[in-house]
């Protein structure tokens, strides 16, 4: 669905994006992680066709963004982080509006605005004028905006940026249907645990430079040269713990009152080997789990030095 590659885009002496590679399949939901400044944002620009990059191709559905703009937005719905609404309209008028610029029938935006209300919650706000609305009915507003044309791809920018909890939670909510209903999504955000829940894969980038892409229980793998193994005993907690220092690929046993931690060099199959070992040894296990690494571990441990 996307393809870039070479994407540079320079202001001046400053660097925003230095040649960036990326490929994202359709059908996929693309978590774009990084901090403020980090190209994120210049990189959706292009790709919506609002901003002209200073080398290198981005593709959208075949179609280059520079030399077919206006095919490539009747593919792309754009939501950017910051928006403006107009006030003085109400709900359904102010999606008639953008259903109209799209040339979409009178008829047809009769059935299909309800429907796009029912979509992002708003059923209920129906004859509310948008000036009434919180921000975070502002942003599901501004989601069913830009699924007036049912675009193929959708290019969300922080779109949780600004929201409370429980307006979070329903952004998210919204965003796991319209995956159900096969849209590719590339969302944007600094929000790291929020879109681990969402995405299929993730790309890093930092300075403008892509640093990681891939799915994220994949590049969890990879950054994880050593597990943290929690386990838990019936008793014999002491000679358990003697038995695991002298095992290879384990290189740190601690021992508190929630069990025993080990840090353990090997991957699941070891695993599997290891507690067979303590099964073996008459050692009664009564948990054994792997403590889990989270998209900020991974984002904190790939852009380690980056910034120096």
């Amino acid at each position: 669905m996307i393809e870039i590659r070479g994407l540079t885009k320079r202001y001046g002496t400053f660097t925003a994006l230095d040649h960036l590679d990326m490929t994202i399949a359709k059908g996929t939901v693309f978590g774009f992680v990084g901090p403020n400044g980090a190209g994120k944002s210049t990189t959706m620009s292009i790709l919506a066709t609002l901003l002209l990059p200073t080398s290198g191709t981005a593709k959208v559905g075949g179609f280059e963004v520079t030399e077919h703009p206006k095919e490539v937005r009747r593919l792309i719905g754009y939501m950017p982080d910051f928006f403006g609404v107009y006030d003085n309209f109400k709900t359904t008028e102010y999606l008639d509006f953008y259903g109209a610029s799209y040339g979409i029938p009178r008829a047809e935006r009769l059935k299909l605005i309800p429907q796009l209300l029912e979509l992002v919650n708003l059923s209920d706000k129906a004859d509310f004028y948008v000036d009434s609305l919180s921000r975070g009915m502002k942003q599901r507003l501004c989601l069913a905006r830009s699924l007036v044309h049912d675009p193929e791809l959708l290019i969300l920018d922080e779109p949780a940026s600004g929201l409370d909890p429980r307006a979070r939670i329903e952004m998210r909510e919204i965003l796991k249907e319209l995956k159900t209903m096969g849209k590719t999504i590339i969302i944007s955000s600094h929000i790291l645990p929020e879109l681990a829940e969402m995405v299929d894969e993730i790309g890093v980038i930092e300075n403008g430079v892509l640093l990681a892409q891939g799915k994220v229980t994949d590049i969890q793998e990879k950054m994880r040269a050593s597990r943290v193994l929690h386990i838990r005993l019936l008793d014999r907690e002491e000679e358990a713990v003697a038995f695991l220092k002298e095992l290879p690929l384990i290189t740190l046993v601690l021992r508190d009152e929630l069990g025993v931690h080990v840090h353990f060099g090997g991957r699941d199959e070891e695993q599997w080997e290891l507690l067979k070992l303590l099964v073996s040894g008459g050692y009664k296990v009564l948990s054994f789990n792997e403590a889990q690494t989270n998209l900020e571990d991974v984002f904190l441990e790939i852009t380690k030095g980056v910034r120096a």
